[in-house]
């Protein structure tokens, strides 16, 4: 009850204060003023709040686009760099390939013998993997028949072992089964140089006790087994040491790296010149060289 004429008194009051400062704002007109400035600075205030915070939207929305076309500018950019990449490395790759050709260009040919290049496969492959061999992209069409002589820019790689129309295969120089006749290009000491097998040193064979063949002579190839032509850098001599008498213990170091080759000579030889048979490029057992011996032994002297 109480409560209810407070209400009542605090509108009546309400009612007679709103008519009185109805009727001075009439007279004088300061209520227009005071509602104006007041009213437009809280208006003002408001509006510029509400403009700020949508400049805000409107800068954060455009810093988002940008940032979208800065992304697509790296993905294109990195795309490109990708792209550049490859050409370097594909023209990288493609100097590189023109010094290693160069390089077996510089090789010198002996008279008569003509060469052919061959690019390199693969290696230990197929029924043979158990051979040291490699696969060219030439066969007996194209001058790689069994028996012809191989050789990187480093030196000798070994002979085609089986050939087919376009694709052959090739016996390492460091197969077990490898043999090539050698001379020491310094004391000429003469002998037979055979595969050790894969991470193994060669041994040249049949070199007399009193031979002046020395640690690091290079070997080259003799020419005298009809297999390979005279003059081809072949290997080093590792070590010499007195074996059973009569000849010495000699191990040497091929000068091809041959998991690197990538591209190779095949020899053709002179028409007329023997050709060994296919059969003849891998010896099965040692007794097969030594049963040779005489064929390849220097001269005496």
């Amino acid at each position: 009850m109480v409560s209810t004429r407070r209400i009542i008194i605090a509108i009546v009051l309400a009612l007679l204060a709103f008519l009185g400062i109805y009727t001075w704002n009439q007279r004088t007109g300061q209520w227009d003023w005071l509602a104006a400035n007041t009213g437009l600075e809280i208006a003002g205030g408001v509006l510029r709040a509400v403009h700020g915070v949508g400049d805000s939207i409107g800068a954060v929305w455009k810093r988002y686009l940008a940032l979208i076309d800065v992304q697509e500018e790296n993905d294109r950019l990195r795309d490109e760099v990708a792209r550049l990449h490859q050409e370097l490395i594909a023209s990288r790759e493609s100097q590189a390939e023109l010094e290693r050709l160069r390089g077996l260009l510089r090789l010198e040919v002996p008279q008569g013998w003509s060469v052919v290049g061959a690019r390199v496969l693969a290696s230990r492959i197929g029924p043979n993997a158990s051979l040291e061999t490699l696969l060219l992209a030439r066969g007996y069409l194209d001058g790689a028949a069994p028996g012809t002589a191989v050789a990187g820019r480093e030196g000798l790689v070994g002979r085609v072992y089986k050939a087919g129309p376009g694709t052959s295969m090739v016996l390492l120089l460091s197969d077990v089964g490898s043999r090539v006749a050698v001379v020491a290009a310094r004391s000429r000491v003469q002998g037979i140089l055979a595969g050790g097998g894969a991470g193994n040193l060669m041994e040249m064979r049949f070199v007399k006790q009193n031979a002046p063949l020395e640690e690091g002579e290079l070997l080259l190839t003799s020419g005298l087994d009809a297999a390979y032509p005279k003059g081809i850098p072949v290997a080093r001599v590792r070590s010499v040491k007195a074996g059973p008498a009569p000849t010495l213990e000699v191990t040497a170091e091929p000068l091809v790296h041959f998991g690197a080759l990538e591209e190779v000579l095949l020899y053709e030889r002179p028409a007329g010149l023997f050709m060994p048979e296919a059969g003849d490029v891998y010896v099965r057992s040692p007794r097969d060289i030594v049963s040779e011996a005489p064929r390849y032994a220097a001269p005496a002297e």
